[in-house]
């Protein structure tokens, strides 16, 4: 576990750009084995903005990684957050903690909170739109969404006191696990419902982006599952009855075009439809 930490604190950048596209490559080609819906679409035409948003997300977040870094030092050198709170234990249980925190203050937080204050649900409406849902999508963000994400990211280290081993970590297993939830594959029912005790799986987070309430606030979290079953916010809906997008903004078109992308935030939309809930 030392060695592993030791590793993530001063990850490459190739390696983690081979994470990247590799991720992306192994689910693109899963995509095409065992689909979950069979578009019909071009499949590079519909990657060319979701890819063009992973991009300006990369760039953001190398633009501001001195920023956590820094952080990530003071809280250790400091002993400041809950984990460095905490009376001694061993590294794993000590690693395990620090992820699962982030997992909560860095992703299920922000992501809640995007759904519930109307400006951050705008930048954030840019993720939802995408009427074709693959692993292409996990990095559909807009840039003023990269920057909140980032802002949260901050807030959990100091939370949490996590040291930047931990940090690059949870970020590595975020980046696969998102690309893993979001990838258009059919996983045998069973198996898949049986990983959403533990981890957010494909059919649990394709919930969250069915295209109307109450639905869409749902199925909030990234990694852990443990999150939406602790908070209330787990939802199953028949994973066939799933349609992508959201209702306010329904223009497939519109929603395939990075420039009507990048000014969505700033539009205004209709009163969404609220459906009634499955048994």
């Amino acid at each position: 576990m030392e060695a592993l930490i030791q590793y993530f604190e001063t990850i490459p950048s190739l390696h983690r750009s081979i994470l990247l596209v590799g991720g992306l490559t192994f689910f693109w080609l899963l995509e095409g084995a065992v689909p979950l819906f069979r578009f019909r679409y071009r499949k590079w035409k519909h990657a060319i903005p979701n890819l063009f948003f992973t991009l300006t997300t990369i760039i953001i977040n190398f633009a501001l990684a001195f920023l956590l870094l820094q952080s990530a030092d003071w809280v250790v050198a400091n002993g400041f957050g809950l984990i460095n709170w905490l009376p001694e234990m061993p590294l794993w249980l000590y690693v395990l903690i620090g992820v699962l925190l982030l997992d909560f203050v860095g992703a299920y937080l922000p992501h809640y909170v995007e759904h519930k204050v109307k400006p951050l649900w705008m930048v954030h409406l840019v993720h939802h739109t995408d009427h074709k849902v693959d692993t292409t999508t996990a990095n559909r963000h807009h840039p003023l969404e990269s920057v909140i994400r980032f802002v949260f990211t901050l807030l959990g280290v100091f939370i949490i006191g996590a040291p930047i081993g931990i940090v690059m970590l949870y970020q590595s297993m975020s980046l696969v696990a998102t690309q893993f939830t979001h990838a258009n594959i059919r996983l045998p029912q069973k198996v898949d419902h049986a990983l959403s005790y533990v981890l957010v799986s494909p059919d649990m987070h394709k919930v969250h982006h069915h295209n109307v309430l109450p639905y869409t606030d749902s199925n909030y979290g990234n990694i852990f599952s443990v999150w939406d079953r602790l908070l209330g916010t787990y939802m199953k809906l028949d994973r066939m009855k799933i349609q992508y997008g959201v209702d306010v903004f329904p223009d497939e078109q519109e929603n395939s075009d990075t420039w009507e992308l990048l000014k969505q935030p700033f539009q205004k939309y209709r009163k969404p439809t609220v459906l009634p809930v499955e048994d």
